[in-house]
């Protein structure tokens, strides 16, 4: 394989990544940010209170969006599998 191969396959690494990671840490994102603005907003400084939500919405939206994970995954190693194949 030469150089730019790899690149290319480390783009594609890169890109499954974000396609597979990033919805689910968006929406922890956005929950952590509202519940810390409800916490500033009423002077509530309860730990519970920014972990429980936040882990009940990753887990709702991580169980909703795992077909599309595992559709992502599977398409990169049979295209990893494939070019592991095509080596000689």
């Amino acid at each position: 394989m030469d150089f730019d191969a790899n690149i290319e396959h480390l783009q594609i690494a890169y890109w499954n990544i974000l396609l597979t990671a990033g919805p689910v840490l968006g929406i922890a994102l956005a929950v952590g940010l509202m519940v810390g603005v409800l916490q500033a907003a009423t002077s509530i400084n309860e730990a519970t209170l920014s972990f429980v939500p936040k882990l009940a919405i990753v887990l709702i939206s991580m169980a909703l969006m795992s077909g599309f994970m595992l559709r992502v995954m599977s398409d990169y190693f049979a295209l990893i599998f494939e070019t592991i194949a095509t080596i000689n």
